[in-house]
């Protein structure tokens, strides 16, 4: 393990953009232990609200490419419907050297919860490898945000992704299609739920399949039915505990000649189409939650 942990969350989110950088995370976590009312309590702003994570979006060290993203992904629907709070321990399965969700959780867990992120391990292929290390070459590069960042690595069931039952969360956005095409989806299901604490959460988000395919006719296009997947997860001993469609998208047709990766943000067919493609937006998905049985 690579220990290369950041805080963040406050409304105030143009005078935040308009801060260094240093000062706006100071800022957003002193925002986020601000006392309640008149108690002298401490604030510990929790999951559900998505006021909470709203104003991490506006935080100035965002890339602007993953700021672009956010009309799609809707990140802050999302983490409020699994119930991240300041304190939880939560494992990122493959964050990717953009890093999308780790650029606003990990300033915000930073110094009362703890970020992990379980990337790859040396036997990937080359471009995973190349991708795993700009992640860790970002950590390095911005202690300030992420120096208590814990890296593990993950390879279906390999690898212990967090010290069996430590996890509050795990969460996995747009992989288990791949894994169910490798036939690694239940070794990483068996991951997860040793990683994970009893009652634990797993968030699962991934581009939701056709329902008039089987599985098998549709596994190449990057698409996983909806029911399939929470049948494979639920055998894996989780129990659906929720569903929202924040990431629903009924423009998104699931014909497409290149599969998902026909829609933006990777836009295979180049400028074919790409006015067309880029109206779709991104894929219609699916986000789940379950906790661990």
């Amino acid at each position: 393990m690579t220990d290369p942990r950041s805080s963040l969350a406050c409304p105030a989110r143009r005078a935040l953009c308009a801060l260094p950088l240093a000062s706006a995370v100071s800022a957003l976590g002193a925002c986020a232990t601000r006392p309640a009312g008149g108690d002298g309590a401490a604030s510990d702003p929790a999951g559900g609200d998505p006021a909470v994570f709203e104003a991490l979006l506006a935080a100035p060290h965002r890339s602007p490419r993953n700021v672009a993203r956010d009309r799609h992904r809707h990140p802050a629907e999302v983490l409020a419907f699994f119930g991240v709070a300041r304190d939880s321990t939560v494992v990122e399965v493959l964050p990717g050297s953009a890093g999308y969700y780790m650029e606003i959780l990990a300033p915000w867990l930073r110094g009362r919860g703890r970020y992990i992120a379980a990337s790859r391990d040396e036997t990937a292929p080359a471009r995973y490898l190349a991708d795993h290390r700009k992640l860790l070459d970002r950590l390095a590069a911005e202690p300030q945000l992420y120096g208590e960042v814990l890296v593990t690595k993950f390879n279906a069931d390999r690898h212990e992704i967090a010290p069996a039952g430590s996890a509050d969360f795990v969460l996995t956005f747009r992989n288990l299609h791949n894994w169910i095409e490798r036939g690694e989806a239940e070794g990483a299901l068996r991951a997860f739920h040793r990683a994970l604490k009893p009652g634990g959460i797993l968030g699962v988000v991934d581009h939701r399949g056709r329902t008039d395919l089987d599985q098998a006719a549709q596994m190449k296009s990057g698409y996983v039915r909806e029911d399939h997947a929470i049948a494979l997860i639920e055998r894996a001993g989780f129990r659906l505990a929720g569903r929202s469609e924040a990431n629903a998208n009924p423009r998104d047709t699931k014909d497409h000649p290149e599969g998902v990766w026909t829609l933006p943000p990777a836009l295979r067919l180049g400028d074919r189409d790409r006015q067309k493609y880029l109206a779709i937006g991104e894929s219609d998905r699916f986000t789940l939650k379950f906790a661990k049985r």
